[in-house]
């Protein structure tokens, strides 16, 4: 465990970067774009711990800073919205993000997201632009189930920004050995907005989106290819999905 795994065990630290990066990227997301969540209700009635959220993937990081500034303001009483930001001042830290480690050791911004909560993991198929291998490693299936135990864990199945890309069967792995709540959650606009990371504008006056969708209702005994189906389709990602965004295009 590297210095930078150590410090984010320790939960004032992690308040002191939620704080700081909350602040920075608050205006970001409210004033500089709009940004509309729904369905916050359903995170209100979650369990303290044992609870996945899996998401589609559009940039590295302003995903992952919006569901931590939507997470924090739920706590101190918000619904569906971000409101005045006071909720910074005492964040709510009980939660972690899969992030490929490649990304997480780039750069020294992205090491500090690190203590933000992220789960570093080698799932990534690829390492210095070379393919390696598929699927998550054994130790990093390991390191999400003791989070699951006594946190919440948000990731992104696809593993990749890329629109509509495939699922990864870890997760449906994962679901099936911890039987976890399942929330699926569907962002838009957020690769309009930002650059690839996320850290950059690309476009300002852009609407984001954040939907949480009610807990879904999992056979955990059934395969992973089933899993990973009804999660990819309940984040909106499944080839039905594609077809009808293509559709959509087209007529526009």
């Amino acid at each position: 465990m590297d210095f930078w795994e150590r410090l984010k065990n320790f939960k004032l630290v992690r308040k002191i970067v939620y704080a700081i990066v909350g602040f920075i990227s608050y205006p970001g997301l409210t004033m500089v774009n709009r940004l509309k969540i729904y369905g916050t209700e359903h995170i209100r009635k979650l369990p303290d711990n044992n609870v996945l959220f899996v998401s589609n993937h559009q940039t590295y990081f302003a995903d992952v800073i919006t569901f931590l500034h939507i997470f924090c303001a739920v706590k101190w009483g918000k619904q569906n919205k971000l409101g005045i930001p006071y909720y910074l001042l005492n964040p709510f830290t009980n939660v972690y993000y899969v992030a490929a480690e490649e990304t997480m050791k780039g750069s020294f911004i992205s090491r500090l997201f690190t203590l933000a909560g992220a789960l570093m993991v080698k799932r990534t198929w690829r390492s210095e632009g070379t393919e390696v291998r598929k699927g998550l490693d054994p130790s990093d299936t390991r390191k999400i189930m003791r989070t699951l135990k006594h946190n919440w864990v948000i990731t992104f199945p696809q593993g990749t920004t890329k629109p509509f890309a495939p699922g990864r069967k870890g997760t449906a792995h994962i679901i099936r050995l911890t039987r976890p709540l399942v929330v699926p959650v569907v962002i838009d606009g957020f690769w309009r907005a930002f650059n690839k990371k996320g850290l950059k504008f690309k476009k300002t006056g852009t609407l984001l989106s954040v939907n949480f969708k009610a807990p879904l209702q999992i056979n955990y005994d059934a395969s992973a290819e089933i899993i990973l189906d009804q999660i990819m389709d309940a984040i909106e990602q499944s080839k039905e999905h594609m077809i009808k965004a293509k559709v959509v295009r087209h007529e526009t």
